[in-house]
């Protein structure tokens, strides 16, 4: 599974009309092949500064939605913005055995999966 992250300050006077963008961008966003989900946030202590969740599959389906028109969309909004926006990827992976983690023993398998990074 592949994270992505993107971290937007917005103009003030912009905030409302890059939200709007945003929501209506999620949403098709969520109905392309290989998204797992895509959300849309407002930091709770800076009301322009915004964030775009996304989860996808595949680095492929990831690449295809990258050259989307509607990914081109989301580029021009970024002329809201007060700086430059921060995106970043994640691929995460599940572990052999993270699975049967007991309630018992979480901490244990944590500390020793943590030494093993």
């Amino acid at each position: 599974m592949i994270l992505v992250t993107t971290r937007m300050k917005v103009l003030s006077e912009k905030r409302l009309e890059l939200s709007q963008t945003l929501t209506s961008l999620s949403d098709s966003t969520r109905m392309e092949k290989g998204c797992q989900s895509c959300d849309f946030c407002q930091s709770i202590e800076d009301e322009n500064q915004l964030f775009l969740l996304e989860e996808w599959d595949t680095r492929e389906n990831l690449m295809t939605h990258l050259k989307s028109e509607h990914f081109k969309v989301l580029l021009g909004a970024m002329n809201f913005l007060q700086e430059p926006y921060k995106r970043m990827f994640h691929t995460v992976f599940y572990p052999k055995g993270m699975g049967k983690i007991s309630a018992g023993n979480k901490r244990q398998n944590l500390i020793r999966l943590s030494s093993n990074l």
